[in-house]
């Protein structure tokens, strides 16, 4: 059952957890040290099999506002995003992959420009870094814009979303295991119209050697069925926009 959005001005951070041992504790300094102090942080483990939960432990210790929720399952990123969102009880609602990084302020400022425009739905730029955390020469510049075809072709950063669920409501994402935050963005915008973006680098996606978004061919099927099972797109607008988005990524253009 959804948990009831009890103070205005938190903000709920969404991080679902699976063998992220390597780079968790890092992600949750970053959370931390935001300038931003009213949030809570829900870290949800997959069933992780390595010793995420030993470092999320210490951290709940160290802070009371991180809290670890555990899936009785295995049952994907998806699910644990899902879980994670029924409990939530921020006015808005921040997503944070487990092994990305948030700059100190990113927070406060993404808050600040969608309460200054009275946008619920943002996104922001991102940076990449490697493994060992060094930050590489790729810059992800976000649109100032986004409609629901933009979507489509160019998924916004996962972990510079924030939403207003109290405009928008709680939004859950389809039970696939690949492409499931596109759907949900996908599920938010038809409600909000469009997201707005933030064009500062608040935030770094790590690349990292076994990473799921490494399988380019598992990728496109997942991409598919967005398109044609969870979105009803046409075969022929469907099969345009697989292209667009393989041609992108060979340019290097496409995040």
């Amino acid at each position: 059952m959804d948990k009831q959005t009890e103070n205005s001005s938190l903000v709920s951070i969404i991080i679902p957890v699976y063998n992220t041992g390597q780079f968790i504790q890092e992600t949750l300094r970053s959370v931390m040290e935001q300038s931003y102090t009213e949030w809570e942080c829900l870290c949800i483990d997959d069933c992780s099999t390595d010793d995420s939960i030993s470092y999320i432990s210490e951290f709940t210790q160290k802070d009371g506002r991180i809290r670890l929720l555990k899936m009785q399952k295995n049952g994907g990123a998806a699910a644990a995003r899902n879980y994670g969102v029924s409990q939530a009880g921020g006015k808005y609602l921040a997503f944070l992959d487990s092994d990305d990084l948030w700059v100190r302020d990113k927070l406060e400022k993404q808050l600040r420009f969608m309460q200054k425009g009275n946008y619920p739905f943002s996104c922001t730029s991102y940076g990449k870094i490697d493994e060992e955390s060094k930050v590489l020469d790729k810059v992800c510049i976000c649109q100032k814009k986004y409609t629901y075809d933009d979507v489509l072709k160019r998924n916004p950063g996962n972990s510079t979303i924030i939403y207003d669920c109290q405009t928008v409501g709680k939004v859950y994402g389809p039970d696939i295991h690949r492409r499931n935050d596109l759907a949900m963005w996908l599920t938010v915008i038809k409600k909000t119209g469009c997201i707005y973006g933030y064009q500062e680098v608040l935030g770094y996606h790590r690349i990292r050697k076994d990473s799921l978004s490494i399988n380019k061919r598992r990728l496109i099927s997942y991409q598919w069925k967005v398109y044609r099972d969870i979105e009803k797109l046409r075969v022929m607008k469907s099969a345009y926009l697989i292209v667009y988005k393989v041609v992108q990524t060979m340019l290097g253009k496409n995040g």
